[in-house]
This record gives C-alpha cells, sequence and structure tokens, in this order.
C-alpha cells in the first residue's frame, strides 16, 4: 500500500521581498514538494495581490490570510498596539481554521507573530520552529541603539519565548554556535541553509577585486569595512572595492567622502540580479557584518572561487570558514587586523588560488541535496 506524502504547512509573513529567509523557504519548499513529493501548503499574512519573488513550484499551495501587519509600520505607539492586538487576534482565529481544515503531519513556524499561539492550536500536527537569526540580536536588527525600558522588555519577551519554544516538537538553529546560546532547549537541533546557487563556474581570480554584499545596514558593517579600505587603498592602488545590496546608500557615500576614498575604485552598488558573475568577476570576498543568522553570501562566494577573509561575528563564520585553509577569521569589530587580512591576500595570489579551491570543496556540504536529506530524516522521525 503506497504512503499518502507527507503533508506540511509552513508559516511566514511574505514571500513577494528578495530577502534571504524567502529564497532559503522558496529553496527548501520547491525541494520538498518536487524531489520527496511532499504535499507543501505556505500560509502567508502578507502582499495579497503580489506574486513572490523567487520561483516557486506550481506543486505548492499559496493562502494568503490577508492580516496586513504591515499596516503597523505607519501608525503611533498607541494605535499601533490597539491595531497589533486587533489583527493578532483575526490571525489566530483565520490560522486555526486553516490548519484544522488542511490536517497537516507537520506546521513549520518562521517565528513571526504565530509563535505566540501555535502551541495552543490542536490540529493535530507536530509543531517545528526555524530560526534564522542568532539568539542575541532575535527582534533586534539595530543593535546601536538600547535603552533601559527596552531592554527590560526585551529580557521579559525573551523569557515567555523561551518557554513557548520548550513545547515545540523541534527547534532548528542555523549553527553550532547558536545552539550554545539556548542551553534551556533540550528539542534543539542544527541544520544549516543550502547553497542556494549551484555556480556554473568559478572566479579564475584574475580581476584585482574585492567583492562585499549585504543590505547597506548597520548589521553588514559597511561603516567597518570603508575604514579598513581607507587604510588600504594607497597601497593598492590596482585593487577595486565593490558593494552590492539594497538599501540606504546615502550614509556610506558620506562615509567615502570623510575617509577621501577613491571613488572611481570604491563602487558602492545596488542589488544585481547576477551576482553569480559579480563573484566571478573578483577575486577576494570581504564579509564584515557585527552579527548574522548565518552568512549564505559566504557559502556562495566560497562556491564560485573566492578566498574569504569574515569577522568571526556571531553566528555564522566559524561554522562556514576553516581559518587558514579556505579562508581567514578575523576578531570580530578589529578594523586594523581586516585591512592587515585583506592585504595579505591582495599581494599573495598563490595563497588566493589555494585558499579558492579549497573552499569551493569544502562548502559542497551546504548542496540543496544535502540539506534536504537532514531535514526529511528530521520530518520523517517526527
Amino acid at each position: 500500500m503506497k504512503q499518502k506524502p507527507l503533508k506540511i504547512v509552513y508559516l511566514t509573513p511574505a514571500l513577494y521581498m528578495a530577502g534571504g529567509v524567502e529564497r532559503v523557504l522558496t529553496l527548501k519548499a520547491n525541494y520538498f514538494a518536487e524531489h520527496f513529493g511532499y504535499d507543501i501548503t505556505i500560509i502567508l499574512t502578507e502582499g495579497k495581490d503580489k506574486l513572490p519573488f523567487y520561483p516557486l513550484s506550481d506543486k505548492i499551495r499559496i493562502i494568503n490570510l490577508d492580516i496586513g501587519f504591515e499596516e503597523l509600520w505607519s501608525c503611533g505607539f498607541l494605535k499601533k498596539l490597539f491595531v497589533y492586538l486587533k489583527k493578532q487576534r483575526t490571525f489566530r482565529k483565520l490560522l486555526s481554521e486553516q490548519l484544522m481544515q488542511l490536517h497537516p503531519d507537520i506546521t513549520v513556524s518562521l517565528l513571526r507573530r504565530e509563535i505566540n499561539f501555535l502551541n495552543a492550536i490542536h490540529d493535530g500536527s507536530r509543531k517545528v520552529g526555524e530560526l534564522h537569526v542568532n539568539r542575541a540580536n532575535y527582534r533586534n536588527f539595530e543593535a546601536n541603539d538600547s535603552n533601559l525600558i527596552k531592554k527590560f522588555f526585551a529580557k521579559f519577551w525573551m523569557h515567555s519565548l523561551v518557554g513557548k519554544l520548550k513545547k515545540l516538537d523541534r527547534f532548528i538553529v542555523l549553527t553550532e554556535e547558536d545552539k550554545e546560546a539556548w542551553p534551556e532547549l533540550n528539542n534543539i537541533c542544527v541544520i544549516p541553509d543550502p547553497l542556494s546557487f549551484v555556480p556554473t563556474k568559478c572566479s579564475e581570480l584574475k580581476e584585482k577585486r574585492v567583492i562585499a554584499v549585504g543590505r547597506y545596514v548597520y548589521q553588514k558593517g559597511f561603516d567597518l569595512l570603508l575604514q579598513a579600505w581607507s587604510k588600504i587603498e594607497k597601497q593598492y592602488p590596482d585593487w577595486q572595492l565593490a558593494i552590492y545590496g539594497d538599501g540606504n546608500r546615502r550614509p556610506y557615500e558620506l562615509q567615502t567622502k570623510e575617509l577621501e576614498l577613491d571613488t572611481s575604485r570604491c563602487h558602492l552598488n545596488g542589488p544585481t540580479n547576477d551576482i553569480q558573475q559579480e563573484y566571478c568577476n573578483s577575486s577576494l570576498f570581504v564579509f564584515s557584518s557585527r552579527f548574522e543568522g548565518f552568512g549564505m553570501v559566504l557559502v556562495e562566494a566560497m562556491a564560485s572561487g573566492l578566498p574569504v577573509i569574515s569577522f568571526a561575528c556571531p553566528c555564522g563564520p566559524k561554522d562556514i570558514i576553516k581559518d587558514g585553509e579556505d579562508g581567514i577569521l578575523v576578531e570580530n569589530g578589529n578594523v586594523q587586523a581586516l585591512a592587515d587580512s585583506l592585504m595579505r591576500l591582495m599581494g599573495d595570489e598563490k595563497l588566493r588560488c589555494s585558499m579558492g579551491q579549497v573552499g569551493v570543496k569544502s562548502v559542497q556540504r551546504y548542496s540543496i541535496d544535502k540539506i534536504a536529506e537532514r531535514w526529511k530524516v528530521l520530518f520523517e522521525n517526527l
């Protein structure tokens, strides 16, 4: 007798944005539906009339509850509280109805607003939580501003969250380093994100160009990278720095003027829709983040044959890079050490090539085939 395919429901706010979480979820859901034959449904709360940014298999069902939490972004504090509570009640009611109707085997939360009530929905499914940032920076993406009231509420909120995570059947984090940050939990396991593309070619490491990729936000540390570059550029006049990403570039453009950087060799670019080609047009990848959930661009760059230099920030780089073999780890936030490591590799073609070759092999452990198999074991054991 043929077994029925596993029925899995994913809960996430939206799929219309070009974000890392959206890309990884799409990649995994497509693979599970196409290769394992799983019955996959993704339930959304935002972007009712917007198409998914990344191509989604036609075997996957999308249900949009159209809650519109994004309205909160434009509300004042008191109105925000009132609107939030009203929308949260609606969300709980509609999600409960859907799960009772779908009756999935497994419900996977990407740990947004539904974590507050998911365990109380008795639809018969196993509940799994998936976290894509590290604990210290969960719900705290702009960590450069904080005050005592915020810290008190953050502590209260985290205590409440841990209680909810304990009730999940499994809680998944991306790195061994972050696993250690949750000592209260015994239902925790590590499954990293899969490599988002299979490179069709590797960099020949001929172009004298350093590349960095990420959003123009405090977290990504491009201000630190520009400081490091200011210590390098005059000593290596034939090298360029190119940054690619979404977001507000203006503060970084002002910083390049303050540092008197040569803007013909220091390029602050917007996002690109062919990042593979940009990796291939470079000879070195630099990762200046203050903190991460994982660091997928590191894996992408290594898969494209680039040696990498990264701050040893929490969490991700220490799991991904074997220091001195396929890249260099630098003390987190140490601008001089970052500059020194960049100059070391910029001045040593042989070392660049050997690190690049080792990196291509070492990141095969993040291939979608290998990562999907780990999820399959987890799902089928549940």
